[in-house]
């Protein structure tokens, strides 16, 4: 659904769009997280994680000396589940030129290209 929705995106909006995951483990090389969220968990530290909403408040109280400022909202927007993409739509992603693999760890890094997206009709509407 992700792919998809990212190609769908990039069609409407003519960008090319480049994803770039870190591979599993590799986390501690992030410098974002390693500047934001060590600020967050001191921020948060010895609090009681009792809901979402304090979850989400002591992430947005987030501030340093430096001038970082986080801004965080709960997102209650209700999620269809379960919502299976056919294998031929994911195929023709990459048939079509629409979707392109990075040479390295092609599984994780991949472009999404503004292409028009043609969706095959067992594709669930979930519009």
């Amino acid at each position: 659904m992700w792919k998809t929705e990212l190609a769908a995106l990039a069609a409407a909006t003519g960008l090319t769009i480049t994803v770039a995951h870190l591979p599993p483990g590799t986390s501690k090389w992030n410098k974002i997280e390693h500047r934001l969220f060590s600020h967050i968990s001191m921020n948060w530290r010895g609090r009681p994680l009792t809901s979402h909403e304090v979850i989400v408040e002591s992430i947005a109280a987030t501030t340093t000396t430096s001038g970082l400022r986080v801004h965080a909202e709960l997102d209650t927007t209700p999620y269809a589940t379960g919502v299976k993409i056919p294998n031929e739509t994911m195929k023709a992603l990459q048939t079509n030129g629409i979707l392109t693999r990075d040479t390295f760890h092609g599984e994780w890094n991949y472009t999404l290209h503004p292409r028009p997206v043609t969706l095959t009709s067992d594709t669930p509407d979930t519009h």
